[in-house]
């Protein structure tokens, strides 16, 4: 009978020293094919994860084999990271202690890269929570990394840019996960570079929920910075029709209601269809919610009719999430215009007795 295979935990110093070898890149490539399977299979357990998180030489192994000269190797280190980047522990781990931003955006830009997907993924997860996201764009702007922003845009925005047949859809989540900070929200909205330009025909992107919701998550994150509302309102952005054509359907609207609304949203056909995913479509109308909080992105709003696309949107919506914050739009929309001094939303003081109720409605509404 074969003895039983030990865990790392359970090997000696000399036993562990030697399992190194087996993931370094002058190994046999069978020995490292080995090794690296180990490896993934303990990155599905809490305690196989503990194992690996024990000593930094690990990730730095996995890291040196994503250089290997072995395409099945380099594919495996890239899984193998990307299934411990879903833990934050590892998250912190990857921006914190080792210099693998760099590389990895040299390696997405590439665009002969065979495992481009894989490493989106990756970043994406990198830049998951609010820390992680802002060190990673401290290592963006640093000189040790020549791959900026900017040619991320560049990249994910041309169409089959990527040679070997991957779509880089998940620079999408990437990009949303950035806004998250205002650093992130600061680069997008750079009137300068016209970032956001380029972003918002992707809510209509029918190729790819991941890279549509991604857009629309970013935007939807920008839209909270009220300073360019009229910017983003404006010819220059016009970011209101990218938004409300996802949610208008075929319903046939009079000539009357029509009048102000913006062109692309008039004589839609019978054919159109509205964003099928509920969380994209709560996240347009959230977007739509925060160009509303400032009382000169209201009026535009409202004089581009957009009470008439929403509420038609209301009778077909079955979602509950989705027709709460449908609601809140409409307050927003055919409500009395705040009292003078509070007409930024988001700038007003909500009493602690008036707030509590606002709290309680909110429990009964998700309950």
């Amino acid at each position: 009978m074969a003895s039983e295979k030990p865990t790392l935990s359970k090997m000696n110093k000399t036993e562990l020293e030697e399992f190194f070898k087996f993931l370094s890149p002058s190994a046999r490539i069978d020995v490292k094919a080995f090794a690296l399977d180990y490896v993934l299979g303990l990155t599905g357990s809490a305690e196989g994860k503990a194992e690996l998180a024990s000593d930094k030489r690990y990730i730095e192994c996995l890291f040196s084999l994503t250089k290997d000269t072995t395409s099945s190797i380099v594919k495996d280190s890239y899984i193998t990271l990307l299934s411990l980047s879903a833990d934050d522990i590892f998250t912190n781990m990857m921006i914190t202690n080792y210099c693998i931003v760099p590389s990895l955006l040299e390696y997405i830009v590439d665009e002969e890269s065979n495992n481009a997907d894989t490493v989106c993924m990756l970043v994406a997860n990198l830049t998951r929570n609010s820390f992680c996201c802002r060190k990673f764009i401290e290592l963006i702007d640093s000189d040790q990394c020549s791959v900026k922003l900017a040619k991320i845009v560049e990249v994910f925005c041309q169409r089959n840019y990527n040679k070997k047949g991957n779509n880089l859809d998940h620079l999408g989540l990437f990009l949303s996960n950035i806004t998250q900070v205002r650093e992130g929200r600061k680069f997008i909205l750079d009137r300068n570079m016209c970032v956001v330009q380029r972003l918002v025909p992707y809510t209509e992107y029918e190729a790819s929920e991941m890279r549509r919701g991604g857009v629309v998550g970013a935007l939807r994150n920008c839209c909270f910075e009220t300073d360019d509302h009229e910017w983003l309102l404006s010819d220059k952005v016009d970011i209101l029709p990218h938004l409300l054509l996802p949610l208008a359907g075929p319903e046939e609207i009079s000539e009357e209601e029509m009048e102000g609304m913006p062109d692309d949203l008039q004589y839609l056909g019978e054919d159109k269809k509205r964003e099928p995913n509920p969380n994209i479509r709560k996240m347009l109308i959230e977007s739509i919610c925060q160009l509303c909080s400032t009382k000169e992105g209201r009026q535009i709003v409202k004089g581009k009719r957009t009470y008439v696309i929403i509420r038609e949107l209301h009778k077909s919506e079955d979602d509950k999430e989705v027709g709460i914050t449908i609601e809140h739009l409409v307050q927003l929309l055919i409500g009395d215009e705040p009292e003078e001094g509070m007409e930024n939303l988001n700038k007003v003081d909500i009493p602690p007795d008036v707030k509590e109720k606002l709290d309680k409605l909110m429990e009964e509404d998700n309950s």
